[in-house]
């Protein structure tokens, strides 16, 4: 699973700046005046090799009992509670406040690791004016400066060394081998809890109707005419600015990282409810994390025929994306459609993990050509002369060739479906990259 940074403190001291500096974005906002970010803010980072999840908090005021900040200290609560490690970030310039005394008297309580960070120490700042933030009984201080990017190198390697950062590239090869790790993923209150149930024939979890009954991702090893599988119930990913109950454990992180680690996910969506903004944002977790993705409408029994004239459309206009995938019309509670999902499921797993010789690349490649070639471009006209397979879960198709930097995206939908219906590619997805040739004598000088 990929470590998990929370930054927090009082307001204005930098961390949206922080946070953007380290997912190299501009998610975000970002102004000189306080209070300005309030709910959490997920990003995914890398340092170096090692890819890890950044989030950006709110000004916290752990005693705040009322109001908008009282809601803001629930938001950076439940960030502090999902964290590996905490950044408090305190402001260089300003000194030691009253307020960031609160916040090290609740994060030694806590006793989770914690990296103090003293931001906006650029310039001739001398290290001795940050002795003081030594009174916050947290360890030594790491100066930084996000707006300038000193100090973050070094910031990070602290941070992220105890983590083990290696583990997201084992991940998939810590289940035993041959166990398929199947991910429900979903909207709050789509059926998630009630469709596992209803596979192991048991109330093995907790199903009732009311959004958020499931707070963290579960695992349940099951296992269907001799093929084992780790069925992991994930809590429904809502929307933020919707989850405030401090107590709850409910974990955006943890369901995102269920998904990075499975095998394939089966997107749950509601009938009832019908596509809805958070099942396209789920589906494009999905895809960007090149998960085999099986699609399950649920309740499908709780709609009449107008109803479901509308889902249908409403899928293929809000997931066109996701044509890949097959989809399944399903009731959890009566059992009705559930025998399908499981070929569906094995089908996914198989073309993600499916094999592709070079010489069978190739022949498809150039048919392919020879069938359309590329549009020119200018002078220039893409010559592609052989592809290989360059990775699989998902797979990769590796062309090389000259000038494809000219290659339109019409043409790499056109060389995907044909690559699709060669292997059956049904239920993942599938990318293609381009490495053109270089030029050997594009460094000579003319004569």
């Amino acid at each position: 699973m990929k470590p998990v940074l929370a930054l927090v403190g009082r307001p204005n001291v930098g961390k949206s700046t922080l946070f953007n500096r380290l997912t190299k974005s501009r998610d975000a906002i970002v102004a000189d005046f306080a209070g300005l970010t309030r709910d959490r803010h997920y990003g995914n980072a890398r340092q170096g090799k090692h890819e890890f999840i950044v989030i950006d908090t709110g000004g916290f005021e752990p005693d705040a009992v009322s109001g908008i900040f009282k809601e803001m200290a629930k938001q950076t609560r439940q960030a502090v509670a999902e964290a590996d490690v905490v950044i408090f970030v305190v402001d260089a310039r300003e000194g030691i406040s009253a307020q960031d005394h609160e916040i090290a008297k609740y994060l030694r309580r806590l006793g989770k690791p914690c990296l103090l960070v003293a931001n906006k120490a650029e310039g001739t700042l001398a290290g001795a004016q940050l002795v003081e933030f030594f009174e916050l009984g947290l360890g030594p201080v790491h100066a930084i400066s996000a707006a300038h990017g000193q100090g973050i190198q070094a910031m990070l390697e602290m941070a992220l060394a105890p983590l083990q950062p290696d583990e997201p590239e084992q991940a998939m090869e810590s289940c035993e081998p041959g166990v398929i790790k199947l991910a429900v993923a979903g909207r709050p209150n789509a059926g998630k809890s009630t469709l596992i149930n209803t596979w192991l024939g048991e109330e093995r979890l907790v199903a009732f109707d009311l959004p958020g009954t499931t707070r963290d991702a579960i695992s349940v090893p099951f296992e269907r005419n001799g093929q084992k599988f780790e069925l992991v119930d994930t809590a429904g990913l809502r929307r933020r600015g919707k989850v405030f109950e401090a107590i709850e454990k409910f974990s955006v992180v943890k369901t995102l990282q269920a998904i990075e680690s499975a095998n394939v996910v089966l997107l749950l969506i509601d009938a009832t409810q019908g596509v809805t903004d958070q099942d396209a944002h789920i589906a494009g977790y999905i895809l960007e994390n090149g998960r085999a993705v099986v699609l399950a409408v649920n309740k499908w029994d709780a709609i009449d025929e107008y109803q479901r004239e509308l889902v249908k459309r409403s899928i293929e206009t809000r997931l066109p994306f996701l044509k890949f995938a097959a989809m399944h019309l399903i009731s959890a509670t009566r059992r009705q459609g559930l025998g399908p999902l499981w070929a569906s499921i094995a089908q996914a797993y198989k073309a993600a993990n499916c094999k592709m010789s070079t010489p069978v690349l190739t022949r498809l490649l150039l048919e392919a050509v020879q069938f359309q070639s590329p549009k020119r471009s200018g002078m220039f006209r893409p010559k592609l002369r052989y592809a290989h397979q360059g990775g699989m879960n998902p797979p990769v198709i590796v062309i090389h060739g000259n000038s494809l930097e000219h290659v339109t995206d019409a043409y790499k939908r056109f060389l995907e479906g044909r690559f699709r219906k060669e292997f059956d590619l049904v239920g993942t997805p599938m990318r293609i990259e381009f490495k053109t040739s270089s030029n050997p004598y594009a460094d000579k000088a003319a004569v």
